[in-house]
């Protein structure tokens, strides 16, 4: 039973990364190179993903764990280059904003500041999908008629 559930999980997960990657393209979210961080590492860890579904192994988890890993600081680093642009933004419309006001500002500017959170939600469900892992030695898979 946890097997199909780690399955299914794994189906959300890759739902989610193409629908985030078709988001991203239609947004032209590839001007500069800071913007193709997410770009690369989505399809980085979408093939993965696909990878570990299709043929499950330890070096197949390994990679898959690697990758969605790295998509919680790159979701991190998201959030502040959002924030970072709209609070430069913000200081060229109102110069003389500064502190609480400046931040609440930013926080709902131009760049959704929370948006690159979806990178680090993404990140955090294929690390627990990777946790204990039959295909790589960290759990028994359990066969049965539920699966």
């Amino acid at each position: 039973m946890i097997e199909a559930w780690r399955r299914y999980l794994l189906y959300v997960l890759l739902f989610g990364a193409v629908g985030l990657l078709a988001e991203l393209y239609l947004l032209d979210h590839y001007e500069d190179w800071r913007q193709w961080i997410p770009l690369v590492l989505i399809v980085a860890g979408t093939a993965a993903g696909v990878w570990l579904a299709v043929r499950p192994s330890r070096i197949a988890v390994r990679i898959f764990q690697i990758l969605l890993a790295a998509y919680v600081p790159a979701g991190l680093l998201g959030v502040y280059f959002h924030f970072q642009s709209n609070v430069e933004f913000e200081q060229e419309l109102h110069p003389n904003s500064r502190g609480l006001e400046l931040v609440t500002e930013s926080l709902g500017g131009a760049m959704p500041t929370l948006a690159p959170g979806t990178m680090i939600l993404l990140g955090l469900l294929g690390i627990l999908i990777a946790l204990q892992h039959p295909a790589a030695g960290g759990g028994t898979a359990v066969s049965s008629s539920n699966d």
